[in-house]
């Protein structure tokens, strides 16, 4: 008795490749970023490249799905399904990336503190905060930022703050107690573009106050990173505090 296997969805086959090349792209244009072999410019673009190449593997994988559902003449499910795997994560990204830049404002400094901001010392280009007209923007975009009120001395709370900054695995430059500065930096996970973090602890009604200026160095759109940075840091402490 002869038995016939089914042939392999082509479609299938070429959404998994496709969707495996744009993920190891993806990954490949960032550690050259990293290291210098080209310019972040280009680093962006491949990832805009990446994308396109993502759903047409998606497509294709889709495609191969449905050639190769339960029943149907072909074979190759399973790899239509890692195609598919592979595709949308990428794809998802990208989404993302294009909302959050339609959505959030074209700034990349922020602070909870945006009348007296903490001043960046010892950062390459140590700056004030940029002014009235991006703190409007700001205020309308994270109307949630606000300084940190702490039940405990100064002292006790930079050094808290201090040591959740290198938790979080960031890079302090400069830390200042008797001015209560903390100045720091920390890059982004793919392509590691550098943010510049500073935080300051001020006496406050018998306790203190903690106010964190978080900037990009690269680029006039953080796309909310600076403000979820923030965010995400004052949280943190005040949980820490209070255990």
């Amino acid at each position: 008795m002869t038995t016939h296997s089914k042939p392999l969805s082509r479609s299938a086959l070429a959404g998994l490749i496709l969707g495996v090349a744009a993920m190891a792209t993806l990954v490949t244009s960032g550690i050259g970023s990293r290291q210098g072999w080209w310019h972040f410019t280009l680093g962006l673009q491949v990832s805009e490249w990446v994308s396109y190449a993502a759903a047409l593997a998606l497509i294709l994988s889709v495609y191969g799905a449905v050639q190769t559902r339960p029943g149907a003449q072909r074979s190759g499910l399973f790899l239509a399904v890692l195609g598919i795997a592979a595709s949308l994560p990428l794809i998802a990204m990208a989404i993302q990336w294009e909302y959050a830049g339609r959505t959030y404002p074209a700034i990349n400094d922020i602070s909870t503190d945006t009348s007296d901001a903490p001043v960046f010392w010892d950062m390459p280009v140590p700056t004030d905060y940029p002014g009235a007209k991006v703190a409007t923007l700001q205020r309308e975009a994270y109307p949630d930022l606000a300084s940190l009120k702490l039940a405990i001395p100064p002292n006790q709370a930079f050094e808290q703050a201090l040591a959740l900054a290198k938790d979080k695995g960031w890079e302090v430059v400069s830390k200042v107690p008797e001015e209560g500065r903390i100045e720091a930096t920390t890059k982004s996970l793919l392509y590691g573009f550098t943010d510049e973090v500073a935080v300051r602890v001020k006496p406050a009604n018998g306790g203190s106050i903690v106010d964190v200026r978080s900037r990009s160095r690269i680029g006039r759109i953080d796309r909310g990173v600076n403000a979820k940075r923030i965010r995400a840091y004052l949280a943190a402490l005040d949980k820490r505090v209070k255990k």
